[in-house]
């Protein structure tokens, strides 16, 4: 966005993050996008990476999904994290979005998978209340 770059390397759920840190030299520290989709056990290898190889580990991704569930992968990051800090974002309405709202055709959805890959434009943030608000609307 600011036109830094480096190379990464994109985790697929059979991969084991240990054995792909290992295999590289030079690691200073280890940024993770989207750990939402990790596995937990993916997730418990970032963290024997902090413990044992002494690698800083800094994650950042979604706390749920379009029900308001959480994803596995956050479940466990939540709950062996160090430490935690949540980045606000603003619904319409001026309140705190804790909601990724699935929205297809124009209408909030609360069923479907878990994970749809490239729909990135079909989710807006909002809050509980809104969501809540425009799925009674919408269900007149």
């Amino acid at each position: 966005r600011i036109g830094l770059s480096q190379e990464a390397d994109i985790v697929s759920l059979d991969d084991n993050i240990i054995t792909l840190v290992k295999a590289k030299k030079g690691i200073d520290v280890i940024i993770c996008d989207e750990c939402q989709f990790l596995t937990p056990s993916q997730v418990e290898e970032l963290r024997y990476i902090v413990d044992n190889l002494n690698i800083p580990v800094l994650c950042f991704g979604l706390r749920t999904d379009f029900r308001t569930h959480l994803f596995p992968g956050s479940l466990r990051l939540f709950e062996i994290a160090d430490s935690l800090t949540e980045i606000k974002t603003i619904c319409r309405c001026g309140h705190k979005a804790t909601v990724n709202a699935r929205i297809i055709n124009g209408r909030i959805v609360t069923e479907g998978e878990q994970v749809v890959l490239g729909g990135n434009e079909c989710y807006e943030a909002m809050c509980y209340k809104c969501m809540q608000k425009r799925i009674k609307e919408q269900n007149k």
